[in-house]
């Protein structure tokens, strides 16, 4: 079994409260959940209403099917014109490591 993880560091564009940032934040997290079929999150920087951290994870039988739907959600993230990717940082695991 393999376990993999991805946390996205995100800049809002034309965000100016908490409600605005939820208003982006939590379309993109349901979009990740319906389209990728992995648990996803707000993990980060709550309370700055300009920048967000996500986190995506899911567990797969080979590990070739993880990293493909990993960079997948990177690549879905990374061209959303609503917001910019500063950094994102993935790892994988095998459950017997």
């Amino acid at each position: 079994m393999w376990i993999g993880w991805i946390e996205f560091d995100i800049l809002l564009g034309d965000v100016h409260s908490l409600k605005e940032k939820r208003s982006v934040v939590r379309p993109l997290l349901a979009e990740l959940k319906r389209r990728y079929e992995v648990s996803v999150a707000e993990v980060g920087d709550h309370e700055q209403y300009r920048r967000t951290r996500i986190g995506a994870g899911l567990v797969a039988a080979d590990r070739a099917h993880l990293v493909e739907v990993l960079t997948a959600v990177e690549r879905f993230v990374a061209f959303r014109p609503e917001l910019e990717l500063l950094s994102a940082r993935q790892r994988e695991i095998h459950s017997e490591d």
